[in-house]
């Protein structure tokens, strides 16, 4: 028996809500690659660098070298699970057409499904934040370098973390 064509309708009208999820989705997995572009730049940059230098400018290019290293693996992290989550709502959206095409009572597993899509998602935007949080150690001046006199520094001027 041939599915009804308002049954096809009624569930793609249902579906369309996870459908903006995944593209919201791929919006944040366009930002995450974005920025995973710039880190490897930056260590490829550091990279030639590094052979040449020596002390202090040596002992800086290794900090930020550990550095991009761990933020890279954060970034790989976080578009990892934000993949997942847009699995997880594709098997959503998949799960509903079964369901209302076979005529199954799978509400609990479509809801667990959009749970599960939901927490990685969370999780994929929380290592986003301490990604950026690691950025921005490597993206402060080093006080050194900003020549600050003792007025400016009582007036807080000079940020630490």
């Amino acid at each position: 028996m041939a599915p009804m064509l308002q049954t096809v309708a009624a569930t793609i009208q249902v579906s369309i809500a996870p459908v903006f999820l995944l593209a919201g989705l791929a919006g944040i997995l366009n930002v995450l690659v974005g920025r995973m572009a710039r880190v490897v730049d930056r260590a490829r940059q550091i990279e030639k660098l590094h052979p040449l230098s020596t002390g202090k400018e040596h002992d800086r290019h290794v900090w930020e070298l550990r550095l991009i290293d761990r933020r890279l693996s954060v970034i790989n992290t976080s578009i990892a699970l934000c993949v997942s989550s847009a699995v997880a709502i594709c098997l959503v959206v998949a799960l509903m057409f079964v369901a209302e095409l076979v005529h199954l009572d799978i509400g609990g597993w479509v809801a667990g499904a959009f749970i599960v899509s939901m927490l990685l998602l969370t999780a994929g935007l929380i290592a986003f934040m301490f990604e950026i949080r690691l950025s921005m150690r490597a993206v402060h001046v080093r006080e050194e370098l900003l020549e600050l006199d003792e007025k400016a520094r009582r007036m807080g001027w000079l940020r630490r973390e």
